[in-house]
């Protein structure tokens, strides 16, 4: 008897033991009792009642991310494309996530698709390519609101790749080489002008600087030969000056020594001799010189006899 008793004992604690749970940390536990949803436990420890309650689901609170694959899509322009998405959401109820939609990912992936084509349908190809985050902005928001009677709440959505028809990625490649070309012929020529700009600059530069050098060289050597000039006036001024100082104290001299009418006779007769040796084709000579200029030939015909 003590054995069944010991038995019972351990079997109830077996029970118990298994029974007890441990919630982790960024997990919940559905609850049902007999079928029915009774409870969502949180992080800790809970027991649940054997044989009549178990864990219906284990939810994962992060954040999680799914990759769809590639989903083809129809532009406004009748273009075919290939765009695959990727969705950052995270489940907010773990009862309205268990027991609002079938298999919840696949909803979402399908979902998607539909939302993209619709919103892709309404845009050009060069606008589907240039509008990415409006494209995001607008599939959250159709996500968040769809998903939010299922306990799922869409923080993010991008579009990893947009892949278009292999001959328009060839047209596209063409026109992005071209517009390269483009650019690289802008550059190119604006370096050219922009090179004879400062080539024209620094010709001119030069040439107001060699103009510049000319005046201040004329300028200079005219001031030389004013200066020389007046300095070779100043010379012949004071030559001039001492010649007549010259020629005054001559005069003044002579007049101090009283000269009588012979000497001054002399001096008119050497002036005339002068005089004579110039090229003028007519002289006419004063009567006392005349006199003179006969005694004078006279005394020169006795010394001859």
């Amino acid at each position: 008897m003590p054995w069944v008793f010991l038995g019972i004992v351990v079997f109830v604690l077996i029970i118990i033991i298994l029974n007890v749970k441990v919630v982790p940390q960024s997990k919940a536990y559905v609850i049902e009792r007999l079928g029915t949803y009774s409870t969502t436990w949180q992080t800790g420890m809970h027991v649940k009642i054997p044989f009549v309650e178990r864990v219906s689901k284990t939810v994962s609170l992060k954040e999680q991310v799914v990759d769809f694959p590639p989903q083809p899509v129809i532009t406004k322009d009748n273009v075919t494309m290939q765009i695959d998405t990727v969705i950052f959401f995270q489940i907010t109820d773990p009862k309205l996530y268990t027991y609002g939609v079938e298999r919840p990912i696949s909803a979402i992936e399908n979902l998607t698709a539909t939302t993209l084509r619709n919103i892709i349908g309404e845009l050009e190809l060069d606008h589907t390519l240039t509008s990415r985050d409006t494209i995001n902005a607008k599939i959250r928001g159709i996500l968040d609101e769809a998903t939010d009677p299922w306990g799922i709440k869409v923080n993010r959505v991008e579009l990893k790749n947009i892949i278009p028809p292999k001959e328009i990625q060839d047209a596209m490649e063409k026109q992005m080489k071209a517009e390269r070309q483009r650019r690289e012929a802008i550059l190119k020529a604006e370096g050219e002008k922009a090179s004879k700009v400062l080539v024209a600059e620094g010709l001119k530069e030069s040439q107001i600087l060699e103009a510049e050098a000319e005046k201040q060289a004329a300028i200079l050597h005219a001031e030389a030969i004013k200066e020389a000039k007046m300095r070779e006036a100043e010379g012949e001024a004071a030559a001039i000056l001492q010649v007549q100082t010259a020629t005054a104290q001559a005069i003044e001299l002579i007049n101090k020594a009283n000269p009588g009418e012979g000497f001054i006779k002399i001096k008119s007769l050497e002036a005339f001799q002068k005089a004579a040796d110039g090229q003028a084709t007519k002289i006419i000579i004063p009567s006392e010189i005349q006199s003179i200029a006969g005694l004078a030939e006279g005394v020169t015909e006795a010394v001859k006899k």
